[in-house]
Protein backbone atom coordinates (compact mmCIF):
# COMPACT_ATOMS: atom_id res chain seq x y z
CA UNK A 1 0.00 0.00 0.00
CA UNK A 2 1.22 3.58 -0.51
CA UNK A 3 1.04 6.59 1.23
CA UNK A 4 0.74 9.70 0.54
CA UNK A 5 2.51 11.49 3.13
CA UNK A 6 2.28 15.43 3.82
CA UNK A 7 4.56 17.83 3.27
CA UNK A 8 4.79 18.43 7.19
CA UNK A 9 5.32 15.10 8.06
CA UNK A 10 8.79 13.88 6.17
CA UNK A 11 10.53 13.37 9.42
CA UNK A 12 7.60 11.45 11.05
CA UNK A 13 7.68 9.21 7.98
CA UNK A 14 11.21 8.60 8.32
CA UNK A 15 10.54 7.10 11.79
CA UNK A 16 7.26 5.62 11.18
CA UNK A 17 9.30 3.82 8.30
CA UNK A 18 12.03 2.57 10.58
CA UNK A 19 9.36 0.77 13.00
CA UNK A 20 7.81 -0.59 9.81
CA UNK A 21 11.23 -2.08 9.35
CA UNK A 22 12.53 -3.00 12.71
CA UNK A 23 8.87 -4.79 13.04
CA UNK A 24 10.03 -6.84 10.01
CA UNK A 25 5.92 -5.50 8.77
CA UNK A 26 7.33 -5.17 4.89
CA UNK A 27 7.36 -9.00 5.64
CA UNK A 28 3.69 -9.27 5.62
CA UNK A 29 2.54 -6.46 4.36
CA UNK A 30 4.22 -3.59 1.25
CA UNK A 31 4.45 -0.40 2.67
CA UNK A 32 5.99 2.72 0.87
CA UNK A 33 5.97 6.44 1.53
CA UNK A 34 5.95 8.64 -1.24
CA UNK A 35 6.11 12.21 -0.61
CA UNK A 36 4.78 15.42 -1.83
CA UNK A 37 8.22 15.80 -4.52
CA UNK A 38 7.91 12.35 -5.96
CA UNK A 39 4.02 13.49 -6.67
CA UNK A 40 5.32 17.01 -7.79
CA UNK A 41 2.52 18.32 -5.63
CA UNK A 42 3.47 22.09 -4.46
CA UNK A 43 3.87 22.22 -0.34
CA UNK A 44 1.01 24.91 -0.33
CA UNK A 45 -1.65 22.51 -2.04
CA UNK A 46 -4.43 23.02 -0.69
CA UNK A 47 -6.73 20.05 0.77
CA UNK A 48 -8.58 18.77 -2.50
CA UNK A 49 -5.45 19.05 -4.95
CA UNK A 50 -4.26 16.79 -2.47
CA UNK A 51 -6.65 14.27 -1.99
CA UNK A 52 -7.91 13.93 -5.51
CA UNK A 53 -4.43 12.56 -7.01
CA UNK A 54 -4.00 10.40 -3.62
CA UNK A 55 -7.06 9.11 -4.66
CA UNK A 56 -6.97 8.29 -8.18
CA UNK A 57 -3.28 6.48 -7.33
CA UNK A 58 -4.85 4.64 -4.56
CA UNK A 59 -2.86 6.13 -1.79
CA UNK A 60 -3.79 6.64 1.32
CA UNK A 61 -3.35 10.33 2.57
CA UNK A 62 -1.35 10.66 6.37
CA UNK A 63 -1.61 13.69 7.64
CA UNK A 64 -1.84 15.79 10.82
CA UNK A 65 -2.79 18.84 9.99
CA UNK A 66 -5.15 19.19 6.85
CA UNK A 67 -7.82 22.28 7.31
CA UNK A 68 -11.82 21.80 8.83
CA UNK A 69 -13.31 24.99 7.06
CA UNK A 70 -13.79 26.00 3.18
CA UNK A 71 -15.18 24.87 0.09
CA UNK A 72 -11.92 23.12 -0.52
CA UNK A 73 -11.15 21.70 3.19
CA UNK A 74 -10.63 18.46 3.46
CA UNK A 75 -14.36 18.10 5.35
CA UNK A 76 -15.93 19.81 2.73
CA UNK A 77 -14.24 17.24 0.06
CA UNK A 78 -15.01 14.12 2.28
CA UNK A 79 -18.76 15.48 2.80
CA UNK A 80 -18.63 15.72 -1.16
CA UNK A 81 -16.46 13.03 -2.76
CA UNK A 82 -15.97 10.10 -0.35
CA UNK A 83 -17.68 7.21 -1.93
CA UNK A 84 -17.57 3.04 -0.46
CA UNK A 85 -14.44 3.11 -2.40
CA UNK A 86 -12.62 6.09 -1.23
CA UNK A 87 -9.17 5.20 0.62
CA UNK A 88 -9.27 6.69 4.24
CA UNK A 89 -7.15 9.48 5.22
CA UNK A 90 -5.55 8.72 8.30
CA UNK A 91 -4.85 11.31 10.68
CA UNK A 92 -1.86 11.24 13.47
CA UNK A 93 -3.43 12.15 16.85
CA UNK A 94 -0.22 13.73 17.93
CA UNK A 95 2.53 14.40 15.68
CA UNK A 96 4.78 15.88 18.26
CA UNK A 97 4.26 12.66 20.20
CA UNK A 98 5.32 10.22 17.59
CA UNK A 99 8.43 12.24 17.08
CA UNK A 100 9.03 11.70 20.86
CA UNK A 101 7.68 9.19 21.86
CA UNK A 102 8.83 6.00 21.14
CA UNK A 103 5.95 3.71 22.48
CA UNK A 104 3.14 6.15 20.94
CA UNK A 105 5.07 5.51 17.38
CA UNK A 106 5.00 1.76 17.45
CA UNK A 107 1.06 1.94 18.35
CA UNK A 108 0.88 4.59 15.63
CA UNK A 109 2.56 1.66 13.14
CA UNK A 110 0.63 -0.72 14.76
CA UNK A 111 -2.14 1.02 13.06
CA UNK A 112 -1.06 1.58 10.16
CA UNK A 113 0.13 -1.75 9.30
CA UNK A 114 -3.59 -3.27 10.59
CA UNK A 115 -5.30 -0.58 8.46
CA UNK A 116 -3.65 -1.93 5.42
CA UNK A 117 -4.22 -5.72 6.33
CA UNK A 118 -7.55 -4.22 6.29
CA UNK A 119 -8.08 -2.37 3.94
CA UNK A 120 -11.55 -3.45 2.93
CA UNK A 121 -13.03 -2.04 6.07
CA UNK A 122 -11.59 0.98 6.12
CA UNK A 123 -12.60 1.84 2.68
CA UNK A 124 -15.47 4.71 2.06
CA UNK A 125 -14.15 5.73 6.11
CA UNK A 126 -13.53 9.40 5.07
CA UNK A 127 -11.01 10.07 7.91
CA UNK A 128 -9.73 8.07 10.82
CA UNK A 129 -7.10 9.33 13.41
CA UNK A 130 -4.51 6.68 14.94
CA UNK A 131 -2.80 5.25 17.26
Amino acid sequence: MNFLIDHNLRGHAVLLLGSILSSSWLHWVPIRFITFDEMELPIDSDDRAVWQPAQSNQMILLTANRSMKGGNSLEQLMREEVTSTSLPVITLGDADRLLNDFQYRERCTTRLVEIVLDLDSYKGVSRFFIP
